[in-house]
């Protein structure tokens, strides 16, 4: 509440609040306004009978005060260290910080105001200004420090001056009234205000000390104000210290009133309700205190009802927000004095009544108090729904796919130049990149038309060719002001042989010469000196006939307007063949709407059959236009209802594509968002018609009025929505001609457009006020006519579409009548109500939940292909759609001290909003119910409640990150492409995508995850920091994108790497000391365990400021001292003593190289697990067999056999192999000479060995003999599945991330030999990797593991996500502790099958860990599942997951104590028993 609602009568007005209590009638329950009486008997009697004294013994307690009395004590003077209390700081954004401190140089000097920003740039402006009164004017003082402007006098400017990382200001103020010194913050390089909290930074200023001294207050103001004090704090309980503080603090407060030039008769008038004799008695159960005095009874009464009805208007005015008892008594007394203040104006009751008690005004005050909701904003009850069945999983062809579709296209059908084409490339050799303005060819049938700009010297030079056969003459002119003007040329610009004529000029093509290379060509060369002209028009003659643009003339600006995009390739990854083709037509599309949208559905067909690139194309070019950087009209006359029947064809398209084609409905909402809806029952002629019934009404035929009556009737366009609103906001503000222009600066629309339509608008609106009422109310109509031509997801007119409703015609306008659509659901208008009652309030949680319903309910009405008015329905949700976040964006400031139940709650509804605007939706919804169980463990005060809701988060980022990612691949690229060929501005297109993006929930809800991470890290005491390899280091900031891109890099330096990706597969890069990551591989991935082995510190950090901070270092030399739980880091100086225990600045040593034995072919093809040895087969084959039989009986092993060391070379060197061994030999002799690409050539060829039929019989026999299914019993094909895995594994050797681990090594790649583990294939609920010794920790006595959903190849492979980690005390393995819960949003199942794992001889080396490198591949593709978390009694059931968990260790531990070492041990789950794949020591 403010300053001013604090100072309220209460304590003398107890009567009046048992008189409200007692009026139920009037008030409602009063458990709904006030606290019940016997509390408030209770609190008065403690408190009204204490008389606050400001001796020594404070708060001593007397029976009866005389408050009218005229006893002083001694003065109280105010802190002379007011700096100390008056000094206040803002966290403006990320590591910006703010501090104000106010002091004061001594008695009657200036108050100096020093504001200091951190972390800033040089370009940081202070807007701001004092106040002076009550009212919250800025005052701009004339004592200002030096450079300070006037900004458009209502605020003074001044820059800050740099001060090291940060910047500075110093402000003196002397004026003795100013109060406070308010201000907002600019930074003028990047135009970014930084605001508190949505408003200004206020920060008051202290009283004077002289002034102080001078004055003196009485103590019985003093006791008030206290009281108030204690009032406004929640009337807490005050020890005797805490007594003494709130008195002084109610002493100072009154003083500086006081020193402001409040009158102490003034101060009590206010705090006394102008009672000059008040008693303040033990209150009784008749009254609560008793007001005695002659004004009191000389007061007019008002009454109650209309007190109730000024206090709902000063609550809607207010936003409707929630009040409690108190803050509605307050509110309530408020309202009761400002009618109050009415009357002493001289107003009357009845005058006061007409006034405020309208009908529509009394029927919502009496909803409340029936409804008992006095002060509360009613909500709609939402429907219970199963979030399963909003799932679709209508998902377009994936989406790399479709990029390398349209990419072979691209190279099947490769573009042959055109002989202009050709013309044109020699043409542009011969000038420089900086001397070609602009290039454009024309299409002329099936001829072209080159113009290339140029300037050379000063001088313009326009060169025209085309390779049209007949001899033509070019009639021309210049243009200055607007594209298409005709202007006589001047007589130095024209070539020989030219003919001026009436503004104009014609000049004959120049014919090829016979020995040129391009002789077909004809070209004219026009040099324009004036550099006033900023374009050439033009069109052909020749054989009789003129040749024109699409029926229109050429036109070309000479440039310097548009930075054109170039080198974005020839445009790969786009439906290429049509945006060629909406290039062509774009000359024609630029003489009105209706052409432009009658093209676009020309071409839908075309787009359609390209897919998802094609109408991605399609929404490129719309949004191009959308945001004006396409000519919307050029010298085209057309109607209104000509443009609505143009985007009624294109939008019935769409519709229809939307129906047929679930996996692209998204993208063609896009579209729709960009294109109005158009017209029925001819709303487009009414925008012609109704102007003029406005003009003709309001008496407004001229001026501006007229103009906008020309431009409406040439060609109407979205720009009239603004317009019209810009005359709206103009006259409701009294005719504030400020307000019109900001209205239609703010959208985009500035004086310079206004004068470049075709209908120019040159003067500013002027009224008279008698026109106000009418005009406000016709232009409020005429609204509604505009937005349903052109604004699609304009909320009330696409309500009002599907609702129906019917307009007159008056004398020649043409009546419209929409009807409502079929089928809308009962109750459905209601709630539509309720969402434009409640649209714009403060409070938007209810208006969300409004919006959201309103959608649920219009989604099976939008999955029906027979629904006639489909389009309607679909604008109408695109509306809500966007109204809800335009809320969220406007609900920020209430989630400021919100807790984090409450910004779960937006959470979940910012994410079905998501999801209900996405095709593929199914990780988003289950999402959302991991949210919902979240916050049901939040409320049920779960103490896991915290870890729980961070793996949600972290889920939410990855979804959100591929929808962003997926944008980028389908629209930039189209973006680019579109934009080189239509000559867009480069910062359009490198934003378009952002601004897609932005312009959607996912930012929103990315917003409010990124509010809630820090609260639940500190809440589950996670930190800042997961420290993965705690090793202590120094090295060189070096920042990269990806890890994945540098990993075969070598560092010549000790380097930290900064990474922004790791995937969780990649290589370290020689060189390297440290990875530093935002993102979050798991503990037991390939790249942690590498670092780990390798010594090198890795660490994943949560904290986006501390990793900005990190970033910044680039080039710096660091060093980081890892905890298990933080880095500290910090910077190494020059010449700074390096700690020995430091091997970091040391050179890289190279590595000593690793020596195999090569292995020979046994004889065998496949053995049996008793006959595994060393010769034959690797260890983990080895160690498989060695378990069985020794592990307890609850731990099964798998059944395997093997194919040995040998067999690979000796298939390859079989006479039926022999042509793929020499393409082998020769792929590996590039491979030496360094040519690395040949990696995936040599395991493509490797493919094609064919199998010799002793291998086939020997490992049927051996498969069949251990128990195990052979594949070909099912069929060729299955044994063809199963000789592709075994193949697919040999190959693995020349992986490229195995391939380079072995070159760091010096390992011999020729002898590392590959044998294979075949085993069964077990269908896992649930997969698991053990380090028996913790690995981040090195903590013996604690095993700690990682579990995913599935096959455990989303744990061991790059599968984004976090899983499920616990840890567990070997001496208690029945308490294990959950460290993180999953992440991961796809799991792999399969069905029976055969695995066949990679067992090579470089596998688990002395100094060298080779595991994980080599590929195991099943016979059957596992198939990807989303997982729904909030439905797994893993997840939901806690004795559930003790039992799984402890089972894993107790394997674990089983395992160790049989080696005697700690092991890494991979296995799963399987209705709740326990099998274990395989082991390894860990290193």
């Amino acid at each position: 509440m403010s300053h001013s609602v604090f100072h309220q009568t209460l304590l003398c007005q107890t009567s009046t609040v048992a008189e409200h209590q007692s009026k139920r009638g009037v008030i409602g329950n009063s458990s709904t306004l006030f606290q019940s009486q016997q509390s408030v008997d209770k609190e008065k009697k403690l408190f009204l009978s204490t008389n606050f004294r400001g001796n020594p013994s404070f708060f001593v307690r007397k029976r009866k005060v005389a408050m009218g009395s005229k006893q002083t004590v001694p003065r109280a003077v105010l802190t002379s260290n007011a700096a100390s209390q008056l000094s206040e700081k803002f966290n403006l954004e990320g590591n910006i910080e703010l501090q104000v401190n106010v002091g004061s140089s001594g008695s009657g000097a200036a108050t100096q105001v020093d504001i200091q920003l951190s972390n800033t740039s040089g370009s940081m402006v202070l807007h701001w200004g004092v106040i002076c009164e009550s009212q919250g004017k800025w005052v701009l003082p004339s004592r200002r420090p030096d450079g300070t402007q006037v900004y458009k006098n209502r605020a003074l400017r001044t820059h800050f001056a740099k001060s090291g990382s940060g910047s500075l200001l110093k402000i003196e103020i002397d004026d003795p009234a100013a109060q406070a010194i308010e201000f907002l913050i600019v930074d003028e390089a990047q135009n970014k205000w930084y605001k508190n909290n949505g408003g200004n930074f206020h920060i008051k200023l202290p009283v004077k000390d002289k002034v102080a001294q001078q004055v003196s207050v009485p103590e019985d103001l003093v006791q008030i104000q206290a009281y108030i004090r204690w009032e406004r704090k929640g009337k807490q309980s005050y020890s005797p210290e805490q007594e003494k503080e709130e008195y002084e603090a109610a002493r100072r407060e009154l003083l500086e009133e006081v020193a402001r030039g409040t009158s102490v008769q003034d101060i009590r008038a206010r705090l006394t309700n102008k009672s000059n004799d008040v008693e303040v008695k033990e209150p009784n159960k008749a009254n609560a205190a008793e007001v005695k005095g002659s004004s009191a009874s000389k007061t007019k009464t008002i009454p109650d009802e209309l007190v109730q009805i000024q206090a709902f208007l000063r609550w809607e005015k207010a936003g409707k927000p929630n009040y409690s008892p108190e803050q509605q008594l307050i509110e309530f007394e408020e309202a009761r004095k400002e009618l109050q203040a009415e009357l002493e104006k001289g107003a009357s009751v009845d005058e006061i009544q007409k006034k405020i008690a309208k009908g529509e005004i009394k029927t919502k005050v009496s909803k409340q108090l029936k409804n008992k909701q006095y002060f509360r904003v009613d909500r709609i009850q939402r429907k219970k729904r199963d979030l399963m069945q909003l799932i679709n999983r209508n998902a377009a062809k994936n989406i790399d796919q479709q990029l390398a579709d349209a990419d072979q296209q691209f190279v099947d059908a490769p573009k042959s130049l055109t002989i202009i084409e050709r013309y044109a490339n020699a043409k542009e050799e011969e000038y420089d990149t900086d001397s070609v303005l602009n290039k454009k060819t024309f299409k002329l049938a099936d001829k072209n038309i080159l113009v290339l700009i140029t300037k050379d010297g000063g001088k313009i030079k326009v060169h025209l060719a085309t390779d049209y056969k007949t001899p033509a003459i070019v009639h021309w002119a210049l243009s200055r002001t607007t594209p298409g003007e005709w202007l006589a040329p001047p007589a130095s610009s024209l070539p020989p042989g030219s003919v001026i004529m009436d503004k104009a000029a014609e000049t004959p093509f120049k014919a090829g010469s016979s020995s040129d290379p391009f002789s077909e060509v004809q070209s004219l060369d026009i040099e324009v000196s004036d550099d006033t002209f900023r374009g050439l028009t033009f069109v052909i003659l020749s054989d009789g006939k003129w040749l024109k643009n699409s029926g229109s003339d050429f036109s070309i600006e000479f440039g310097g307007k548009k930075q054109i995009q170039k080198d974005v390739g020839d445009g790969k990854g786009t439906a290429k063949f049509l945006l060629d083709k909406i290039a062509d037509v774009e000359s024609e599309a630029q003489k009105s709407f209706m052409h432009r949208f009658n093209i676009a559905a020309d071409l839908m067909d075309q787009a359609k059959n390209a897919g998802q690139l094609g109408l991605a194309g399609i929404l490129v070019w719309m949004r191009f236009m959308a945001t004006r950087q396409l000519i919307w009209n050029k010298n085209y006359n057309v109607k209104p209802r000509e443009i609505s029947q143009a985007q009624d064809r294109l939008t019935e398209l769409l519709q229809n594509i939307y129906a047929s084609y679930p996996e692209y409905r998204e993208v063609v909402r896009m579209i729709l968002s960009t294109v109005g809806r158009g017209g029925e029952g001819d709303v487009g002629q009414r925008i012609r018609d109704e102007i003029l019934v406005i003009q003709s009404k309001n008496g407004c035929k001229g001026g501006m009025m007229e103009e906008w009556h020309q431009k409406l009737h040439n060609n109407t366009s979205p720009d009239d929505v603004v317009i019209c609103q810009a005359l709206i906001d103009y006259i409701s503000s009294d005719f504030d001609i400020g307000v019109y222009w900001k209205t239609l600066n703010d959208n985009g629309i500035t004086k310079e457009r206004l004068l470049s339509y075709d209908r120019a608008i040159r003067n500013e609106p002027n009224f008279s006020r008698d026109q106000k009422e009418g005009l406000l109310r016709d232009l409020g109509h005429y609204m509604r006519t505009l937005k349903a031509v052109h604004s699609g997801a304009d909320l009330e007119s696409a309500i009002t579409n599907c609702l129906g409703y019917k307009s007159e015609g008056q004398g020649f306008m043409v009546g419209v009548q929409i009807n409502p659509v079929p089928g809308l659901p009962s109750g459905f208008s209601d709630l539509v109500q309720f969402v434009m009652e409640h649209v714009e309030e403060k409070n938007v949680e209810p208006l969300i939940e409004g919006l959201l319903e309103a959608r649920q309910d219009l989604r099976p009405l939008l999955l029906n292909k027979s629904q006639g008015r489909l389009k309607d329905l679909l604008f109408l949700d695109i509306a809500l759609d966007s109204a809800v976040r335009t809320a969220v964006e406007r609900g920020y400031e209430e989630l400021n001290n919100a807790g984090p139940e409450k910004i779960m709650y937006f959470i979940c509804l910012v994410l079905e909003n998501l999801a209900l605007s996405s095709d593929d939706n199914e990780d988003l919804i289950y999402c959302l119910k991991g949210w919902n169980l979240a916050l049901s463990m939040c409320k049920g005060k779960d103490t896991h409640w915290a870890l729980y809701a961070k793996s949600v988060l972290d889920r939410t980022r990855l979804a959100l990150t591929n929808k962003a990612e997926s944008y980028q691949k389908i629209l930039q690229p189209s973006a680019e492409y579109l934009g080189s060929l239509l000559g867009v501005e480069n910062w359009a297109v490198e934003i378009f995508t952002e601004e897609i993006i932005r312009a959607g929930s996912a930012a929103s809800l990315s917003t409010l995850v990124n509010r809630l991470d820090p609260v639940l890290r500190k809440t589950a005491n996670l930190g800042s920091w997961q420290v993965i390899s705690p090793v202590e280091t120094v090295g060189y900031v070096e920042v990269v994108d990806e890890l994945l891109a540098v990993q075969n890099k070598t560092y010549e330096r000790p380097t930290i790497l900064i990474a922004k990706s790791v995937r969780g597969e990649e290589e370290i890069p020689d060189g390297t000391v440290a990875v530093l990551t935002p993102d979050m591989p798991d503990v037991l991935s390939h790249v942690s365990v590498r670092a780990r082995n390798s010594k090198v510190c890795f660490a994943t950090c949560f904290d986006p400021i501390i990793f900005a901070e990190l970033q910044a270092n680039k080039g710096k030399l660091l060093r980081l001292k890892p905890t298990s739980a933080e880095v500290v880091y910090s910077e190494v100086k020059e010449g700074e003593n390096i700690d020995d225990k430091s091997t970091d600045l040391k050179e890289v040593d190279s590595i000593p190289s690793l020596s195999l034995v090569k292995k020979q072919f046994s004889g065998r093809y496949a053995i049996s697990s008793e006959e595994f040895t060393g010769e034959m087969v690797g260890a983990k084959s080895r160690n498989i067999s060695y378990l069985k039989g020794k592990v307890p009986s609850w731990v099964g092993i798998p059944t395997s056999v093997a194919i040995p060391f040998g067999v690979f070379e000796h298939v390859l060197s079989d006479k039926s192999n022999q042509a793929v061994a020499e393409k082998i030999d020769i792929l590996k002799k590039k491979l030496t000479e360094g040519d690395f690409s040949v990696l995936k050539e040599i395991r493509e060829t490797v493919l094609q060995l064919n199998a010799p039929p002793k291998l086939i019989e020997e490992l049927k026999t051996t498969m069949k003999g251990s128990g195990m299914p052979w594949p070909g019993d099912e069929g060729e094909k299955r044994w063809g599945q199963a000789w592709t895995a075994i193949k697919k594994v040999w190959g693995s050797k020349w992986n490229e991330r195995a391939y380079f681990s072995t070159r760091k090594v010096k390992l011999d790649h020729d002898y590392l030999s590959m044998s294979v583990l075949v085993q069964e294939v077990i269908n896992a609920d649930y997969a698991f990797v053990i380090h028996t010794t913790n690995p981040t920790s090195g903590d013996s006595s604690e095993i700690y593991t990682e579990v995913v959903k599935g096959l455990g190849e989303t744990l061991v492979g790059a599968y984004p996500g976090r899983a499920l980690s616990f840890i567990c005390k070997k001496h208690d393995l029945n308490s294990p502790q959950v460290l993180g819960y999953p992440s991961k949003p796809i799991g792999l199942f399969i069905r029976r099958s055969i695995i066949f794992r990679s067992d090579s001889n470089g596998e688990d080396l002395e100094g060298y860990a080779g595991a994980g490198l080599y590929d195991s591949v099943p016979m059957d593709e596992e198939e990807k599942v989303v997982l729904d978390y909030s439905s797994d009694k893993l997840m939901t059931d806690g004795s559930f997951r003790q039992s799984i968990l402890s089972s894993i260790a107790s394997a674990g531990h089983a395992i160790e104590e049989l080696y005697g070492t700690p092991q890494d041990i991979e296995g799963v789950v399987k209705d709740g028993k326990i099998y274990v794949v395989q082991t390894r020591p860990q290193v």
